[in-house]
């Protein structure tokens, strides 16, 4: 363990004829008494003669360095086990000046005890004189292993929190062991399904420490072997989930590598398991990891200490990227069909375009949109939409499994993503694949559903060098197919005046959609407002407010041209808040200008109105504005309740609760029923300015028009006629005891100023 010739050239050896110094007896007749506190603490005595190099060590002393009790004549029979490297390194402290005190640590080895770190510490001499030295000799080992594990838990959480990939943050994790506990090769094992369907272990990720390829016909072996779960080492680590040493790899029959272990000259090997504990409680082990030395290692313990740390932090990067790995493939996939999901299919159309870009080559999208589907729905229900959704999604996958990505870009619509192998024409040759793939009946239980498909195709770079052109061409071209009776497939092509129009209508729409949410950060709408009156006319009782909206360049753009196209983009939501806020806000100044019991009526679109948070919304922006909810009136459709009354009437009850008032708009022309009418909690109707028209000449509409104020007076709902705009409509409103009345007749929608001249 020492080098005789280094240690005789650094200290001096006594000779075995050397006579024992007083000084010296009197240590060793203290060495040899019995020392509780030596066994308690881990610790031992020692006293060095310089003159003569002779030691004495106590119990506890020889028992930390493997020796015998009491007086060694050399410092080689004292430290006989310690290891190699350290000798020098020991040597070197002794030789200092007897003044200074040493503090040396230094490692031992023992047949069976394995490897310990011990720290030699002196009481340094009072003068340069003296000839005696003495101190203590600490097992540190215990330490040793908590700082050797800090710094591997340190290590390695620092490479596998921060690895993007479980290669190279196992890999590292490999070196670090090899690098810093001394191993020569280590590995990484775990499952690949054979296509028979047995599990068999294999290499993954190894490190060679050495730098000759001294280990390469190791490596060799290791990477072509495949192991079955429960045979030799890694195997046996695997199905048993427990480390395991291999002490004897050249003669032991049960290590599948001794051929090329003996050739590397490897003796012996750790190994031990990477698992975790499933949230259901099982088991889940995703490999095994082994290391070689050419050395006999089993003793040193350190590795065995350090593997449950290793592999546990193994065990949660593999979980962790197994869950990252399955987000990625949900985030990708379409839940009903399992095909690929509308953001990854135009990712990986971008991809597609950037590589057809590069090798000159084309590729076509198929645009589909299932015919008659709406009516299923509407007819059996979602489920046998769902049928039919999943049912062809099956259908398209299998029409494309020699190439070609198929998505579900959502409700009704798929693509498919085409590199044709020969002509152009293979693109069509798909698509009447396509259409009768959907004329096939789909069955939900015993009944048959019947639909049909309208295909567009665009062809890379023909019609587009980007996923955005191909996919708005290729939805130009099924538009097309659609306007021609349906059950068809059309190339997109330049010079359709069909597919113009409808580019040229989409191209106004993004445009009005963008000039909207300038206007909004610009502050270019505004509030005008058309006064309601009571039955005299004489009073203002309410106001309506009217959004406009003024371009920057000055031309005012009507709701009805942009509105529709605020609720398709959902800006509705935002432009009715605004509304809201600023009519509140307005509407308590008039309050401050003396008109106390004004309330104002606001039009909700159908996106604002089946918000389950408009009450708690609204509350927020009457409080801010210092109004009650009484002051309030939101105007909504009769269409709008009748079509969705599952949704609206909900949140109209909760209104009404916080005392806001409903006012029922259009009413007559929304076919709804009487029995419906009487569940609403409504607080007005306002009758559609198309029956007041015709007053009091056409006698369907005063017809109507008493019908209405008779069904208000007997509900107790008040009644607002709309469009009033002769004297001979509103003398027949009065007559007939209209309560309300707005209209043109009495006042054209102003501004907020012009409003004064209606002060009480």
């Amino acid at each position: 363990m020492y080098d005789c010739s280094a240690v005789s050239a650094l200290l001096p050896l006594s000779k075995p004829e050397a006579k024992i110094r007083p000084a010296l007896k009197l240590a060793l007749s203290q060495a040899l008494q019995p020392d509780g506190a030596e066994q308690v603490a881990s610790f031992g005595r020692w006293w060095l003669d310089i003159l003569t190099g002779q030691w004495v060590l106590s119990m506890g002393a020889a028992s930390l360095l493997e020796v015998d009790v009491g007086l060694h004549t050399t410092f080689a029979s004292g430290f006989s086990q310690v290891v190699t490297d350290d000798v020098g390194i020991l040597v070197s402290q002794l030789s200092t000046e007897v003044t200074t005190a040493i503090h040396c640590e230094f490692r031992i080895i023992h047949e069976l005890r394995g490897l310990r770190w011990l720290r030699l510490i002196s009481v340094p001499a009072s003068s340069s004189k003296q000839d005696m030295l003495t101190g203590i000799l600490v097992d540190i080992t215990a330490s040793k292993h908590a700082a050797m594990r800090e710094h591997f838990s340190f290590e390695s959480t620092r490479f596998l929190v921060g690895a993007h990939s479980l290669g190279d943050a196992i890999t590292k994790v490999i070196q670090l062991v090899c690098d810093n506990l001394g191993w020569e090769w280590g590995a990484y094992w775990s499952l690949e399904q054979e296509q028979m369907g047995a599990n068999k272990l294999s290499c993954q990720y190894y490190w060679d420490s050495t730098s000759d390829d001294k280990l390469a016909p190791f490596t060799q072996d290791s990477r072509a072997l495949r192991i079955p779960t429960g045979a030799g080492l890694v195997g046996t680590v695997w199905s048993t989930a427990r480390p395991n040493w291999v002490e004897d790899m050249v003669n032991d029959q049960s290590f599948l590598r001794r051929k090329s272990a003996l050739a590397c000259g490897l003796k012996s090997g750790y190994a031990f398991p990477v698992s975790y504990v499933t949230a259901d409680g099982r088991r889940h082990s995703p490999g095994v990891m082994e290391f070689f030395s050419c050395l006999s290692r089993q003793k040193e313990a350190q590795l065995p200490n350090l593997s449950a740390t290793i592999g546990g932090l193994i065990a949660q990067t593999v979980q962790r990227m197994e869950q990252q790995a399955h987000i990625r493939q949900l985030a990708q996939i379409d839940d009903l069909t399992g095909l690929t999901n509308r953001n990854h299919f135009h990712q990986l159309l971008d991809a597609a375009c950037l590589k057809a870009t590069a090798s000159n080559t084309v590729f076509g999208v198929l645009f589909i949109d299932l015919d008659r589907f709406k009516p299923i729905n509407d007819a059996f229900g979602h489920e046998a939409g769902n049928v039919v959704l999943r049912e062809f999604g099956q259908r398209l996958r299998a029409l494309t499994m020699d190439g070609g990505e198929v998505g579900r870009l959502g409700g009704d619509e798929f693509a498919i993503l085409m590199t044709p192998k020969g002509a152009i024409t293979q693109l069509k040759v798909l698509a009447e694949r396509v259409l009768q793939a959907a004329n096939k009946p789909f069955m939900f239980g015993e009944r048959e559903l019947s639909v049909s498909a309208s295909i567009g195709i665009s062809v890379f770079a023909e019609h587009g060098w980007t996923s955005a052109e191909l996919m708005r061409n290729a939805d130009a071209a099924m538009y097309r197919s659609k306007q021609n009776g349906r059950n068809a497939l059309s190339f997109f092509s330049d010079s359709s005046s069909d597919n113009l129009a409808h580019q040229s209508s989409l191209v106004q729409q993004l445009t009005m959609e963008t000039e909207l949410h300038r206007a909004l950060v610009n502050n270019e709408f505004f509030l005008l407002y058309q006064p309601v009156f009571d039955g005299s006319g004489a009073r203002m009782v309410a106001i309506e407010a009217l959004i406009r909206w003024r371009r920057a360049n000055g031309d005012i753009v009507m709701p009805d041209i942009f509105i529709p196209i605020a609720e398709q983009s959902r800006l509705i939501m935002q432009i009715g808040r605004w509304v809201v806020q600023q009519a509140c806000n307005d509407l308590a100044w008039l309050h401050e200008q003396g008109f106390v019991d004004l309330q104002v009526n606001i039009n909700m679109a159908v996106p604002e109105f089946i918000s389950p948070s408009l009450p708690e919304e609204l509350m927020a922006i009457i409080k801010s504005s210092g109004l009650a909810s009484s002051h309030l009136c939101l105007e909504l459709t009769e269409g709008l309740v009748m079509k969705q009354p599952e949704k609206v009437i909900p949140v109209m009850k909760a209104l009404r609760q916080l005392g806001f008032k409903i006012s029922l708009d259009d009413f007559g022309m929304g076919h709804s029923s009487l029995s419906r009418l009487k569940e609403l909690p409504i607080s007005s109707l306002k009758i559609d300015r198309s029956f007041v028209k015709g007053l009091p000449h056409d006698r369907g509409d005063c017809a109507i028009v008493r019908t209405i104020l008779d069904l208000g007076r007997h509900m107790k709902l008040k009644v607002i006629a709309e469009g009033v705009e002769t004297d001979k409509q509103l003398g027949f409103l009065q007559q007939f005891g209209c309560t309300l009345i707005q209209g043109f007749i009495l006042s054209k929608p102003k501004p907020l100023s012009e409003l004064l001249s209606y002060r009480p």
